[in-house]
Protein backbone atom coordinates (compact mmCIF):
# COMPACT_ATOMS: atom_id res chain seq x y z
CA UNK A 1 0.00 0.00 0.00
CA UNK A 2 2.73 2.26 0.98
CA UNK A 3 4.39 2.22 -2.38
CA UNK A 4 1.12 2.49 -4.62
CA UNK A 5 0.49 6.00 -2.38
CA UNK A 6 4.34 7.16 -3.52
CA UNK A 7 4.00 6.33 -7.03
CA UNK A 8 0.71 8.21 -7.26
CA UNK A 9 2.35 10.80 -5.68
CA UNK A 10 5.16 11.24 -8.20
CA UNK A 11 2.98 11.23 -11.07
CA UNK A 12 1.21 14.42 -9.93
CA UNK A 13 1.63 17.79 -12.11
CA UNK A 14 2.16 21.00 -10.75
CA UNK A 15 2.73 22.94 -13.54
CA UNK A 16 -1.43 23.50 -14.15
CA UNK A 17 -0.75 27.42 -14.38
CA UNK A 18 0.44 26.65 -17.56
CA UNK A 19 -2.54 26.08 -19.50
CA UNK A 20 -3.92 29.36 -17.49
CA UNK A 21 -0.87 31.48 -18.93
CA UNK A 22 -1.08 30.33 -22.19
CA UNK A 23 -5.03 30.78 -22.47
CA UNK A 24 -3.63 34.83 -21.56
CA UNK A 25 -1.06 35.06 -23.93
CA UNK A 26 -3.38 34.00 -26.46
CA UNK A 27 -6.11 36.21 -25.27
CA UNK A 28 -3.58 39.34 -25.18
CA UNK A 29 -2.36 38.26 -28.20
CA UNK A 30 -6.04 38.60 -30.09
CA UNK A 31 -6.18 41.86 -28.31
CA UNK A 32 -2.80 43.43 -30.29
CA UNK A 33 -4.19 42.39 -33.45
CA UNK A 34 -7.74 43.79 -33.18
CA UNK A 35 -5.88 47.04 -32.07
CA UNK A 36 -3.65 47.12 -34.99
CA UNK A 37 -6.50 46.52 -37.67
CA UNK A 38 -8.37 49.52 -35.97
CA UNK A 39 -5.48 51.42 -36.43
CA UNK A 40 -4.54 50.77 -39.96
CA UNK A 41 -8.56 50.84 -41.24
CA UNK A 42 -8.50 54.38 -39.40
CA UNK A 43 -5.73 55.51 -41.90
CA UNK A 44 -8.75 56.72 -44.50
CA UNK A 45 -10.15 58.55 -41.59
CA UNK A 46 -6.96 60.59 -41.49
CA UNK A 47 -6.44 60.70 -45.16
CA UNK A 48 -9.91 62.56 -44.79
CA UNK A 49 -8.85 65.14 -42.33
CA UNK A 50 -5.42 65.61 -44.36
CA UNK A 51 -7.24 66.76 -47.31
CA UNK A 52 -9.77 68.52 -45.60
CA UNK A 53 -7.10 70.57 -44.07
CA UNK A 54 -5.95 71.26 -47.34
CA UNK A 55 -9.22 72.20 -48.50
CA UNK A 56 -9.77 74.74 -45.48
CA UNK A 57 -6.71 76.49 -46.17
CA UNK A 58 -6.98 76.66 -50.04
CA UNK A 59 -10.92 78.10 -49.49
CA UNK A 60 -9.37 80.64 -47.21
CA UNK A 61 -7.02 82.04 -49.84
CA UNK A 62 -3.81 80.43 -48.68
CA UNK A 63 -2.90 78.71 -52.26
CA UNK A 64 -3.32 81.33 -54.73
CA UNK A 65 -3.69 79.58 -58.01
CA UNK A 66 -4.57 75.46 -58.48
CA UNK A 67 -1.19 74.75 -59.40
CA UNK A 68 -0.23 74.84 -55.42
CA UNK A 69 -3.25 72.37 -55.22
CA UNK A 70 -2.00 69.93 -58.16
CA UNK A 71 1.10 70.00 -56.59
CA UNK A 72 -0.04 68.24 -53.22
CA UNK A 73 0.09 64.25 -53.30
CA UNK A 74 -2.22 62.60 -51.67
CA UNK A 75 -0.89 58.99 -50.37
CA UNK A 76 -3.60 56.02 -50.79
CA UNK A 77 -4.99 55.01 -47.30
CA UNK A 78 -4.10 51.40 -48.29
CA UNK A 79 -0.51 52.06 -48.92
CA UNK A 80 -0.10 54.71 -45.96
CA UNK A 81 0.92 53.77 -41.91
CA UNK A 82 0.04 56.08 -39.15
CA UNK A 83 3.29 58.04 -38.69
CA UNK A 84 3.06 58.75 -42.80
CA UNK A 85 -0.74 60.08 -42.63
CA UNK A 86 0.81 62.48 -39.38
CA UNK A 87 3.59 63.52 -42.03
CA UNK A 88 1.42 64.10 -44.86
CA UNK A 89 -0.88 66.57 -42.55
CA UNK A 90 2.13 68.05 -41.06
CA UNK A 91 3.33 68.64 -44.76
CA UNK A 92 -0.41 69.83 -45.86
CA UNK A 93 0.03 72.70 -43.01
CA UNK A 94 3.43 73.49 -44.05
CA UNK A 95 2.35 73.88 -47.30
CA UNK A 96 -0.87 76.13 -46.53
CA UNK A 97 2.01 78.08 -43.66
CA UNK A 98 4.26 78.84 -46.67
CA UNK A 99 1.69 79.91 -49.42
CA UNK A 100 0.00 82.25 -46.87
CA UNK A 101 3.27 83.88 -46.32
CA UNK A 102 4.05 84.43 -50.33
CA UNK A 103 -0.30 85.65 -50.61
CA UNK A 104 0.70 88.05 -47.47
CA UNK A 105 3.87 90.03 -49.54
CA UNK A 106 1.74 89.63 -52.89
CA UNK A 107 -1.41 91.79 -50.96
CA UNK A 108 1.37 93.73 -49.01
CA UNK A 109 3.13 94.92 -52.73
CA UNK A 110 0.30 95.46 -54.51
CA UNK A 111 -1.21 98.03 -51.66
CA UNK A 112 1.68 99.85 -51.60
CA UNK A 113 1.92 100.23 -54.99
CA UNK A 114 -1.90 101.82 -55.54
CA UNK A 115 -2.00 103.08 -52.00
CA UNK A 116 1.81 104.94 -51.52
CA UNK A 117 0.42 108.80 -50.52
CA UNK A 118 -2.20 107.20 -47.85
CA UNK A 119 1.13 104.69 -46.57
CA UNK A 120 3.08 108.25 -46.51
CA UNK A 121 0.48 110.36 -44.95
CA UNK A 122 -0.31 107.77 -42.22
CA UNK A 123 -3.82 107.70 -43.19
CA UNK A 124 -3.69 103.79 -43.28
CA UNK A 125 -1.27 101.13 -42.16
CA UNK A 126 -0.48 97.55 -42.75
CA UNK A 127 0.50 94.85 -40.21
CA UNK A 128 0.30 91.02 -39.44
CA UNK A 129 -1.01 89.97 -36.59
CA UNK A 130 -2.07 86.22 -35.07
CA UNK A 131 -5.62 86.51 -36.63
CA UNK A 132 -3.96 87.79 -40.22
CA UNK A 133 -2.95 90.22 -42.00
CA UNK A 134 -4.69 93.59 -41.32
CA UNK A 135 -5.34 96.51 -43.52
CA UNK A 136 -6.13 99.62 -41.01
CA UNK A 137 -7.69 102.38 -41.86
CA UNK A 138 -7.25 105.35 -39.41
CA UNK A 139 -9.57 108.48 -38.86
CA UNK A 140 -7.50 110.57 -39.62
CA UNK A 141 -8.19 109.93 -43.24
CA UNK A 142 -11.51 108.37 -43.24
CA UNK A 143 -13.51 109.88 -40.49
CA UNK A 144 -14.35 113.18 -38.25
CA UNK A 145 -14.27 112.85 -34.82
CA UNK A 146 -17.12 111.20 -33.26
CA UNK A 147 -18.54 110.79 -36.50
CA UNK A 148 -19.62 107.52 -38.94
CA UNK A 149 -19.84 109.19 -42.40
CA UNK A 150 -17.11 108.52 -44.72
CA UNK A 151 -14.84 112.12 -45.19
CA UNK A 152 -14.66 113.02 -49.12
CA UNK A 153 -12.36 111.56 -50.85
CA UNK A 154 -12.33 108.52 -48.25
CA UNK A 155 -14.71 106.13 -50.59
CA UNK A 156 -12.54 106.00 -53.62
CA UNK A 157 -9.55 104.87 -51.07
CA UNK A 158 -11.38 102.08 -49.77
CA UNK A 159 -12.92 101.04 -53.45
CA UNK A 160 -9.46 100.72 -54.50
CA UNK A 161 -8.08 98.71 -51.26
CA UNK A 162 -11.34 96.04 -51.96
CA UNK A 163 -10.57 95.40 -55.44
CA UNK A 164 -7.15 94.48 -54.49
CA UNK A 165 -8.42 92.10 -51.95
CA UNK A 166 -11.15 90.89 -53.95
CA UNK A 167 -9.35 90.03 -56.74
CA UNK A 168 -7.37 87.37 -54.47
CA UNK A 169 -11.08 85.87 -53.00
CA UNK A 170 -9.72 85.99 -49.47
CA UNK A 171 -12.20 86.39 -46.59
CA UNK A 172 -12.44 89.87 -44.84
CA UNK A 173 -13.42 91.19 -41.52
CA UNK A 174 -14.36 94.92 -41.08
CA UNK A 175 -13.60 95.70 -37.08
CA UNK A 176 -14.45 98.78 -35.59
CA UNK A 177 -12.01 100.44 -32.51
CA UNK A 178 -12.26 103.29 -30.83
CA UNK A 179 -9.89 105.05 -28.41
CA UNK A 180 -11.27 104.80 -24.13
CA UNK A 181 -12.54 108.66 -24.11
CA UNK A 182 -16.35 108.36 -23.63
CA UNK A 183 -18.71 109.68 -26.82
CA UNK A 184 -22.36 110.53 -25.95
CA UNK A 185 -23.72 112.66 -28.77
CA UNK A 186 -27.44 112.69 -31.20
CA UNK A 187 -25.85 109.44 -32.87
CA UNK A 188 -24.04 107.39 -30.89
CA UNK A 189 -24.90 106.62 -26.62
CA UNK A 190 -21.44 104.85 -26.49
CA UNK A 191 -17.90 103.88 -28.52
CA UNK A 192 -19.72 100.87 -29.02
CA UNK A 193 -22.24 102.14 -31.69
CA UNK A 194 -19.81 104.54 -32.57
CA UNK A 195 -17.47 101.44 -33.51
CA UNK A 196 -20.02 99.16 -35.35
CA UNK A 197 -21.10 101.85 -37.31
CA UNK A 198 -17.75 103.15 -38.80
CA UNK A 199 -17.37 99.61 -39.74
CA UNK A 200 -20.47 98.93 -40.84
CA UNK A 201 -20.25 102.31 -43.33
CA UNK A 202 -16.79 100.65 -45.04
CA UNK A 203 -18.65 97.62 -45.32
CA UNK A 204 -21.46 98.74 -47.11
CA UNK A 205 -19.18 100.44 -49.74
CA UNK A 206 -16.77 97.59 -49.91
CA UNK A 207 -20.11 95.31 -50.76
CA UNK A 208 -22.25 97.53 -52.79
CA UNK A 209 -19.60 99.88 -54.74
CA UNK A 210 -16.64 97.90 -54.79
CA UNK A 211 -18.45 94.69 -55.58
CA UNK A 212 -16.59 92.49 -52.39
CA UNK A 213 -18.31 89.30 -52.05
CA UNK A 214 -21.01 89.27 -48.96
CA UNK A 215 -20.52 86.01 -48.27
CA UNK A 216 -17.11 86.37 -47.67
CA UNK A 217 -17.33 89.79 -45.25
CA UNK A 218 -18.33 89.91 -41.77
CA UNK A 219 -18.05 92.83 -39.62
CA UNK A 220 -17.65 93.89 -35.74
CA UNK A 221 -17.36 96.55 -33.14
CA UNK A 222 -14.96 96.62 -30.67
CA UNK A 223 -15.02 100.10 -29.26
CA UNK A 224 -12.03 100.81 -27.12
CA UNK A 225 -11.50 97.05 -25.72
CA UNK A 226 -9.01 95.72 -28.62
CA UNK A 227 -6.25 98.69 -28.53
CA UNK A 228 -2.80 98.34 -30.03
CA UNK A 229 -1.39 101.47 -28.31
CA UNK A 230 -1.76 103.52 -24.77
CA UNK A 231 -4.57 105.31 -24.77
CA UNK A 232 -3.36 107.54 -21.81
CA UNK A 233 -1.13 109.55 -24.68
CA UNK A 234 -3.10 111.12 -27.96
CA UNK A 235 -0.77 109.54 -29.90
CA UNK A 236 -2.04 106.81 -28.50
CA UNK A 237 -5.51 107.43 -28.81
CA UNK A 238 -5.47 108.16 -32.49
CA UNK A 239 -3.52 104.92 -33.75
CA UNK A 240 -6.62 103.41 -31.56
CA UNK A 241 -9.54 104.91 -33.54
CA UNK A 242 -9.73 102.96 -36.49
CA UNK A 243 -10.83 100.99 -38.65
CA UNK A 244 -9.21 97.38 -39.66
CA UNK A 245 -9.68 95.30 -42.33
CA UNK A 246 -8.49 91.78 -41.25
CA UNK A 247 -8.04 89.29 -43.51
CA UNK A 248 -8.65 86.05 -42.37
CA UNK A 249 -7.03 82.64 -42.36
CA UNK A 250 -3.36 84.80 -43.39
CA UNK A 251 -1.66 84.83 -40.43
CA UNK A 252 1.98 82.72 -39.56
CA UNK A 253 2.05 80.04 -37.27
CA UNK A 254 3.20 81.33 -34.09
CA UNK A 255 3.31 84.74 -34.95
CA UNK A 256 4.21 87.00 -31.86
CA UNK A 257 2.43 89.79 -30.39
CA UNK A 258 3.68 93.08 -31.13
CA UNK A 259 4.42 95.35 -28.32
CA UNK A 260 1.49 97.26 -29.31
CA UNK A 261 -0.47 94.32 -28.81
CA UNK A 262 1.20 93.57 -25.29
CA UNK A 263 0.64 97.33 -24.37
CA UNK A 264 -2.90 97.12 -25.41
CA UNK A 265 -3.55 93.76 -23.27
CA UNK A 266 -2.10 95.93 -20.57
CA UNK A 267 -4.30 98.59 -20.49
CA UNK A 268 -7.33 96.09 -21.13
CA UNK A 269 -6.57 94.81 -17.91
CA UNK A 270 -5.88 98.01 -15.87
CA UNK A 271 -8.69 100.03 -17.63
CA UNK A 272 -12.15 100.62 -16.66
CA UNK A 273 -14.72 97.92 -16.91
CA UNK A 274 -17.33 97.87 -20.09
CA UNK A 275 -19.81 100.37 -19.71
CA UNK A 276 -23.70 98.98 -18.82
CA UNK A 277 -26.25 99.17 -21.75
CA UNK A 278 -28.41 102.14 -20.71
Amino acid sequence: MRRRRQTAEEHTSHERWLVSYADFITLLFAFFVVLFASVYRDNKNIVRLSNAIHNAFQNMGAFSSHADAQNVYVVPAETMGPLQADRQIELARQRAAAASQAEVQQLRSELQAAMGDELKNHEMDMRVTPEGFVVSLRELGFFDSGQAALLPGAADKITRIARILSKHGLELRVEGHSDNQPINNSQFRNNWELSTARAMTVLLLMVNDAGYDPMKISVAGYAQYRPIANDSTPDGRRMNRRVDLVVVGTAPSGVAHTKQQEAGSEQQEAGAGIPKPS
